[in-house]
């Protein structure tokens, strides 16, 4: 069998916590041990596992394979799991029955998986553990926490809608840094004085080009067949404002990255944004938003940078 190359594809790695429920599972492990655990996953083996935070937004990405030619996929989604294989075969199950073209996985028995992002090109990495998500971002991967409730969506509605924080998920935390030193007052005058100069990328920047690629080839798409819907849509959702929004503008064009909306703030609560633009999943990295958007919105808590330095 010839090699299947990831290279240049958008390739993300989803925990099956994060993609099913799993509460109940859990709280045979937390409450019983492991054993028990085993033995509740191999009398359920047949029992499709539900839907978790980032299933819609999973499910929604694979089905943008439809762009590609068969077996050569744009998108590919990689099981990263601490599961044994034994206990895994409910989760694989489980993938199948609810249709979703998932055929690669690592299940490594109470041990990380996300070691393996690198040498899978991973540009995204989802879990339900935030231990580990820690030591992913800590390692310099770019990973995320899932946060609320399970979340199944339409399964008539196609669209993707995929909604950024700028600071310390897309851009580095350079400018919270400022903000954190001298306050807003400061903040605003340090991006004010350097709006000319791109800030460093953060670590889902590398994700949203992947994102990017794919809308590309909807554009090609719709070119060669005007009635194609375009259904990727990308949104940063900032607490920035003028003055500081050109600097965040500037950078995304420097990198070679764009955006269909955004949204500059100034400190109105994204919750109440995110009822209205309803994205399939949001990404973060301040607990203190997300426990807003949390409420109605598959949101993702990016771990990194000074913000999250002392956080437990």
């Amino acid at each position: 069998m010839p090699a299947f190359e990831l290279a240049d594809r958008l390739v993300v790695g989803v925990a099956s916590s994060a993609l099913f429920d799993l509460e109940e599972s859990d709280a045979v492990f937390r409450e019983q041990g492991e054993e028990a655990y085993r033995a509740h996953q191999e009398e359920n083996v047949d029992n499709t596992l539900r839907p978790g935070v980032a299933f819609a937004f999973v499910r929604r990405l694979l089905s943008l394979n439809d762009l590609s030619e068969p077996g050569d996929p744009l998108v590919e989604v990689i099981i990263l799991s601490r599961n044994d294989p034994d206990t895994g075969l409910r989760v694989m199950r489980s993938i199948q029955s609810h249709g979703l073209p998932i055929s690669r996985a690592i299940f490594r028995q109470g041990r990380s998986p996300y070691p393996f992002m690198t040498a899978l090109n991973m540009s995204l990495f989802l879990s339900a553990d935030g231990r580990d998500v820690r030591e992913a971002v800590a390692a310099g991967l770019p990973a995320g926490h899932v946060l609320g409730s399970a979340y199944a969506g339409d399964p008539d509605d196609r669209d993707l809608r995929i909604a950024f924080d700028f600071d310390g998920v897309l851009a580095s935390d350079a400018a919270e840094r400022v903000y954190q030193a001298g306050g807003l007052e400061e903040f605003r005058a340090y991006e004010a004085r350097n709006a000319a100069t791109p800030h460093d990328p953060g670590p889902l920047r590398d994700f949203l080009a992947g994102v990017n690629r794919i809308q590309l080839r909807e554009e090609e798409r719709r070119r060669s067949d005007p009635e194609y819907q375009l259904r990727v849509h990308v949104s940063i959702v900032t607490a920035r404002n003028a003055p500081a929004h050109e600097r965040a503008v500037r950078s995304l064009k420097e990198w070679g990255v764009r955006v269909n909306d955004a949204f500059f703030l100034g400190g109105v609560d994204k919750g109440a944004v995110m009822k209205v633009l309803d994205p399939h999943i949001f990404f973060d990295d301040q607990v203190v938003h997300l426990e807003s958007t949390s409420r109605t919105t598959p949101s993702v808590h990016v771990p990194f940078g000074t913000i999250n330095e002392t956080a437990p």
